[in-house]
C-alpha cells in the first residue's frame, strides 16, 4: 500500500540553493513506515495523521515514538513506556480490548521477545463498570475495591498504580504483555453496574422478558418491532408513571441523541442485527417488546401533588427537601430498577461544576409550573443532588432542594462558614479607605426627590500614596484569610496595586528624587544636592520600576524551580536565575564553581547591544566553522544564546510562564532603552503569532486549582496583562474593559469583585479610561455586599454608578429595591440606617420600605407609623381604618386615635373616602367634646349635625366587619345627646333627639330603653298638649 504526500501540505520547507519551494511528491510505503488502524473506536496517541506529519518532518520518527498509546473508547488504553518502533504494526490485530480486559499479541507464535515491538513495559488503563445504580464510594467500599484490584494486579505479575472512583479507571504497570484484566471471580467480588437480567428492567403486563429462542420463533414476529432494551437499557419507570408511551419516548431520545448510537433506528433491525446487538449489549432481552409503529399516547395522569415539606438537611428522607411521592394504584407495571434518563458523567451542570446525578426532571412530576428558581441572598431552589453536598449517592430529582449556592468564597473558611473578621477586613476596610478619598458630588432628580451621586477624585501624583494604602489593607487581609485559593488571589492583588502605581503614577519633577536614600550621603558632604528629575529620564525610571516589579513577582517561582534541581545542575540553575534577572546570584554561583569567564559574561547580561552582538557573532562563527556543539554542555550553549539576545533558541521546547517570558524579552532581547509601550506591543505581536505564552490568570498559571478552560477562546487573561495593554494604548480607545474588569481576570471565584471595583474606580479617576457601561461590575459588587449583609455599603456603591440619560431612574430603582428586599437586615442596625441617611437617601424611602416590611410581618401599628412618616397617606389611611383604629377605640386609646387621625387631616384632600374613614373619628371626638361642655345652646345648634354623623356611622358600619366599634361610638353619642336634652329643651327638640337615637346602630336592648323613654316623653307631650 502506498500513498502520495505533498511536502507543502505539512508546511515543511527544505532549503535549496535557489531558495524556491517545490512541490515534490514523495512515495512512502504505509506498510513500511507507519502503523495502521481500521476500527473507528480505536485510537492512538499521537494519532496516525500526526505520525505521518512527524515522519515527513523528522525522518525516522516512527522508529522511536516516545510513550506511544493505543486505546479503545469506553474500554481503556495502553501507554508503552519509552521509545517504541511502530513501523508496519497492525495495531488492531495486536492490541485487543474487551470488557475489563486487554490482550496484546494474542497469538503467541508471533509475539516478539520481551522489550521488542509492543511486548515491553507499559501502563494499562481499564475502564471498569463498578457500582450499582446511583451508588457512590464511601471509605470502606472504596478500600475494598482498591484491595481487590491490587490483588488482581499482583497475581498477574503487574503493579497496581491507582483507581479513580469518578472515572472508574484502573491503572497498573506491566513489564511485558500477555492477557491482563479482571477474572470472573474478581468481577463477582466487585459489583458491576452492567450485569443484570431482564428482571432488572421494568416490564409491562403481557410483555415480560423472553429468551433468545422465544425471540426468534418460527413466526418471525420480531420483524414488526424492536427491543427498546438495546443500548443504554431505557427504563420505563418515568413514562409509565406519567402515562406516556415508552416507544414514543424512545423515538424522542433517538431524535435528540441519535449521534451517539451505533445503529440507525429509523428502520426495523434485521434478525442478524438483533443477534449482534444481543452480543454487544447484555441487557438486550431485559426491555419490553413493543410495536415499532408509534401509537397515540394515552391521556396524561394528573401531576403528583406536594405531599410533604421539611426544612433542614438535604437527604431525601430528612429535613431540607420537598419530597414528592406517588401512589401506584392500578398500574400494570412492575418496577425493579429505575434508572430513567441518565446524564453522561462528563456533563457538567452550570451551577455545581460537577455531574449532578439527576435521574428524572422534577418538572415532569410537579407540572409545567415548576422551574428551578433563585431567591434572595443566593438561595437556589432546584431538584436533584444538593450543590453543596459531597456525597456520590444519587438522589431522585423529585426531591426539591432549597440551599444557598450563589456565595463568594473570599470571606469563608474551609467549612464554608462566614468569618466576620474577614468580612470586616475584606469589605469594610477597603470601602472605608475609598470613602476617605476626595469625592465630587452630583445631584440628580428622581421624581420629587434628589440623589447625590458620588465620584472619587484622584490625580496621578497622589496615586502612589493611594496604592500604598490599598496594599497595606490587602496585607492585613492576608493574616486573616486561610484558604489557599483566596490567599493566592490576595497576593495577586498586592502585585496589581504595585503595578498600577508603577505604570500610571507620575512624579513631580521639581521634588527631590531619592531624598531619603541620599540623606546620609548629603550629611557627609555637608551640603544639599539638587536632585530634580529630568523629564526625559521619566520613561527610563518607569522602565526600571517595572523591571523591579517583574523581578519581585517571579522571584518565588524562580526559587521553587531552583530548589527542585540538585547541586550538580549548575548551568541549569544559572539559566533559571537569569529568567528572574537574579544576576548577582547567577554570577556568584558561576564564580563559586570556578567558571570565571562565564561569571564575567553573566555580569554584563542584558547590557549593551554590542556585547550581545559579539556573543551572537561568536556562535555564528562556531556554526560556520562546523564546530561540534556536542562537546559543549547543552545548558551552556543555551546560556550563550540567551546572552546573545536569542531567547527563543535558548528556551526552545521549555515551558516558561508569561511573566518570565516578558522579562526575558525586555531584559535580554530588546535594547535597554526600549520604552514600556514598545515592549508590550512586541509581546502582543509575538502572542498573536503563537510565539509567546498566553498571559493566563494567576489562579490558572500557578494556583492550586486546576482549571480546564480554553483561555484563548474565552479571553481569560491576567489583570496585570490588561493593565500593561492599557498603559501602552496610545489612541485613547480601549475596547477590553469588560474583560479586564471581570472576576476571572483576578480570581477563579466568579462572584468575587471586592477589589476589582476599587481598581476600576481609581484608574477611571486618574483618566486612564472613561466608560459608562460597566454596570455589570457595579451590580456584581453590590450583590456580593448584600450576601454578607452590608446593605449600606451596597447603596454606597450604587451611588458611584455613572449617570446615564437613557436610564435616568437607575439609581433610585436599585436603591429602593435594596431597601425593600433587605429591610430586615439594615433596619435592625442603627449604624447602617444612619449611614444610609448620611448618604443622602430620602428618609421617605426608608420609611416606606419599613412600612411594607412591618405590614408583611403583620405589625399594622408600626406599618401605619412608617406610612405616615413616608407621607403615603392613602395606604396609611387604609391601614388605619381596616387594621388599627377599631382595636384602639375599643381599648379606649382615644388620644392615640386623635394623634393618628389629625396627622393625616392636612392631606385629606388626597385621601379617598376620608369622610367615611378617619373623618368620622375626628368629628366624633369634636362632637363628644362639645356635648360634654356647659353651653346649652350647643345642643340646639348641633342636632342636625348629630343626625348627619350618626347616619354616616350607620351607613359606614354596615359595610365593615367591626360593627362593635361603630356601635360603641353611636351609643356614646346618643347617650350624650339624650343626656343634654333636659328639662330646659323643648319637647320637639327632645323628641328629635330620640328620633336620632332610634336610627343609630346601637344594641337592641339599649334601643328598646330609648324607645320606652321616647314613648313616655311623647305621652307627656300629648298630655301637655291636651291640657
Amino acid at each position: 500500500m502506498e500513498c502520495d504526500i505533498l511536502c507543502d501540505s505539512y508546511s515543511f520547507n527544505r532549503p535549496s540553493p535557489c531558495k524556491k519551494r517545490k512541490k515534490n511528491k514523495i512515495k512512502i510505503s504505509i506498510d513500511e513506515y507507519f502503523p495502521y488502524l481500521r476500527s473507528s473506536d480505536y485510537f492512538t496517541v499521537p494519532s496516525i495523521d500526526k505520525l505521518v506529519e512527524l515522519e515527513v518532518k523528522y525522518p525516522g520518527y516512527c522508529s522511536k515514538v516516545r510513550d506511544f498509546t493505543v486505546g479503545r473508547l469506553g474500554f481503556g488504553n495502553v501507554r508503552f513506556l519509552g521509545d517504541t518502533d511502530v513501523r508496519g504494526l497492525d495495531l488492531e490485530g495486536i492490541v485487543r480490548f474487551s470488557r475489563h480486559e486487554v490482550v496484546v499479541y494474542e497469538d503467541e507464535s508471533v509475539k516478539p521477545d520481551v522489550g521488542e515491538g509492543l511486548n515491553k513495559p507499559a501502563v494499562v488503563t481499564l475502564v471498569l463498570r463498578v457500582g450499582g445504580e446511583g451508588e457512590g464510594f464511601d471509605g470502606v467500599r472504596f478500600g475494598k475495591v482498591v484491595d481487590r484490584l491490587r490483588f488482581s494486579a499482583d497475581r498477574q505479575g503487574g503493579e497496581f498504580v491507582s483507581f479513580e472512583p469518578w472515572s472508574r479507571e484502573w491503572r497498573f504497570r506491566v513489564k511485558h504483555f500477555s492477557r491482563f484484566g479482571l477474572s470472573l471471580d474478581d468481577e463477582d467480588d466487585i459489583i458491576m453496574d452492567d450485569v443484570g437480567s431482564g428482571d432488572d428492567e421494568v416490564e409491562m403486563s403481557g410483555g415480560g422478558g423472553r429468551d433468545d429462542d422465544e425471540e426468534e420463533g418460527e413466526d418471525g414476529g420480531d420483524d414488526d418491532g424492536f427491543d427498546v432494551g438495546i443500548g443504554t437499557g431505557l427504563s420505563h419507570s418515568l413514562p409509565a408513571h406519567l402515562g406516556l408511551d415508552p416507544a414514543r419516548m424512545r423515538e424522542m431520545q433517538m431524535m435528540m441523541f441519535g449521534g451517539d448510537e451505533d445503529e440507525e433506528y429509523d428502520e426495523t433491525p434485521s434478525r442478524e442485527e438483533k443477534r449482534l446487538s444481543r452480543e454487544k449489549f447484555p441487557l438486550y432481552n431485559s426491555g419490553l417488546k413493543l410495536s415499532y409503529k408509534p401509537s397515540p399516547p394515552p391521556p396524561r395522569k394528573t401531576p403528583v401533588p406536594l405531599l410533604e415539606y421539611k426544612s433542614s438537611n438535604f437527604d431525601a428522607n430528612a429535613p431540607g427537601t420537598l419530597l414528592l411521592t406517588q401512589q401506584n394504584k392500578g398500574f400494570p407495571w412492575r418496577v425493579a430498577k429505575s434508572d430513567g434518563f441518565r446524564l453522561e458523567s462528563n456533563h457538567e451542570t452550570p451551577v455545581s461544576s460537577y455531574h449532578s446525578r439527576n435521574i428524572v426532571d422534577a418538572g415532569l412530576f410537579m407540572g409545567r409550573s415548576f422551574r428551578v428558581g433563585w431567591g434572595p441572598n443566593g438561595v437556589l431552589i432546584h431538584s436533584g443532588t444538593p450543590v453543596s453536598g459531597n456525597s456520590s449517592k444519587g438522589i431522585l430529582s423529585s426531591v426539591i432542594t432549597v440551599e444557598t449556592v450563589a456565595i463568594d468564597k473570599v470571606a469563608r473558611d474551609e467549612n464554608n462558614e462566614v468569618k466576620q473578621d474577614a468580612v470586616s477586613l475584606l469589605f469594610d476596610s477597603t470601602l472605608e479607605l475609598h470613602r476617605s478619598l476626595d469625592h465630587s458630588v452630583e445631584e440628580i432628580e428622581s421624581g420629587s426627590f434628589r440623589l447625590c451621586l458620588q465620584k472619587v477624585l484622584c490625580d496621578r501624583f497622589a496615586l502612589s500614596d493611594i496604592c500604598r494604602c490599598y496594599t497595606d489593607v490587602v496585607e492585613k487581609q492576608l493574616d486573616v484569610v486561610s484558604l489557599p485559593a483566596v490567599h493566592l488571589s490576595l497576593m495577586h492583588q498586592v502585585y496589581v496595586w504595585e503595578l498600577i502605581k508603577v505604570l500610571f503614577s507620575e512624579k513631580d519633577t521639581s521634588e527631590q528624587f531619592g531624598a531619603d536614600d541620599q540623606e546620609e550621603e548629603m550629611m557627609l558632604d555637608g551640603k544639599a544636592r539638587s536632585s530634580e528629575i529630568d523629564p526625559e529620564a521619566l520613561p527610563l525610571i518607569r522602565r526600571a520600576e517595572f523591571s523591579s516589579w517583574l523581578q519581585e513577582t517571579v522571584y518565588h517561582r524562580v526559587q521553587d524551580d531552583v530548589n527542585c534541581l540538585d547541586d550538580s545542575s549548575d548551568l541549569e540553575q544559572i539559566l533559571l536565575l537569569l529568567t528572574g534577572r537574579q544576576l548577582d546570584a547567577a554570577v556568584e554561583l558561576a564564580a563559586s564553581r570556578g567558571d570565571v569567564r562565564l561569571a564575567c559574561l553573566l555580569s554584563e547580561a542584558g547590557g549593551s547591544m554590542v556585547n550581545r552582538s559579539d556573543v551572537g557573532q561568536q556562535l555564528d562563527i562556531w556554526r560556520i566553522n562546523g564546530m561540534d556543539f556536542h562537546f559543549i554542555e547543552k545548558d551552556r550553549v543555551r546560556l550563550y544564546e540567551l546572552l546573545s539576545g536569542n531567547i527563543h533558541s535558548a528556551f526552545s521546547g521549555e515551558s516558561v510562564d508569561w511573566k518570565r517570558f516578558l522579562g526575558l524579552l525586555m531584559w535580554y532581547e530588546l535594547p535597554p532603552d526600549t520604552s514600556l509601550p514598545a515592549i508590550f506591543r512586541t509581546y502582543q505581536h509575538l502572542l498573536t503569532e503563537n510565539k509567546a505564552p498566553y498571559p493566563v490568570p494567576t489562579y490558572i498559571d500557578e494556583g492550586p486549582i486546576e482549571v480546564n478552560v480554553d483561555v484563548v477562546k474565552e479571553g481569560r487573561f491576567d489583570l496585570a496583562y490588561y493593565l500593561m495593554l492599557l498603559h501602552g494604548n496610545e489612541d485613547g480607545k480601549y475596547d477590553q474593559l469588560k474583560s479586564m474588569f471581570s472576576a476571572f481576570a483576578s480570581t477563579d471565584d466568579p462572584l468575587d469583585y471586592h477589589m476589582i471595583w476599587h481598581q476600576r474606580g481609581i484608574l477611571e479617576a486618574i483618566g486612564a479610561f472613561t466608560s459608562n457601561d460597566l454596570h455589570i461590575l457595579d451590580m456584581a459588587y453590590v450583590s456580593q455586599l448584600l450576601c454578607v449583609g452590608k446593605c449600606h455599603w451596597a447603596i454606597y456603591v450604587v451611588l458611584h454608578i455613572p449617570y446615564r440619560e437613557d436610564f435616568p431612574y437607575l439609581h433610585s430603582n436599585v436603591i429602593r429595591e435594596i431597601l425593600f428586599q433587605y429591610c430586615e437586615t439594615w433596619s435592625s442596625s442603627d449604624e447602617q440606617t444612619k449611614f444610609i441617611e448620611d448618604l443622602g437617601v430620602p428618609s421617605q424611602w426608608l420609611h416606606e420600605a419599613m412600612a411594607v416590611y412591618f405590614q408583611y410581618c403583620g405589625d399594622s401599628s408600626k406599618a401605619l407609623e412608617h406610612y405616615i412618616k413616608c407621607e403615603s397617606w392613602q395606604k396609611a389611611h387604609s391601614i388605619f381604618i381596616t387594621s388599627v383604629v377599631h382595636s384602639l377605640f375599643l381599648s379606649d386609646k382615644d388620644s392615640e386615635i386623635w394623634r393618628l387621625a389629625t396627622s393625616m387631616e392636612d392631606s385629606k384632600s388626597g385621601i379617598e373616602d376620608w369622610d367615611l374613614g378617619a373623618g368620622i373619628y375626628i368629628s366624633f371626638y369634636l362632637l363628644r367634646s362639645s356635648l360634654r361642655g356647659d353651653d346649652d345652646d350647643m345642643t340646639k345648634l348641633v342636632t342636625n349635625e348629630v343626625k348627619w354623623v350618626v347616619f354616616l356611622v350607620a351607613s359606614f358600619g354596615e359595610q365593615k366587619v367591626s360593627l362593635v366599634a361603630y356601635s360603641k361610638m353611636s351609643e356614646e353619642i346618643c347617650s350624650l345627646l339624650l343626656s343634654d336634652s333636659g328639662e330646659d329643651s323643648t319637647r320637639e327638640a327632645q323628641l328629635s333627639c330620640y328620633d336620632t337615637a332610634a336610627t343609630a346602630p346601637i344594641p337592641e336592648d339599649i334601643r328598646s330603653c330609648h324607645l320606652q323613654d321616647a314613648l313616655s316623653l311623647f305621652t307627656c307631650y300629648l298630655a301637655e298638649a291636651a291640657s
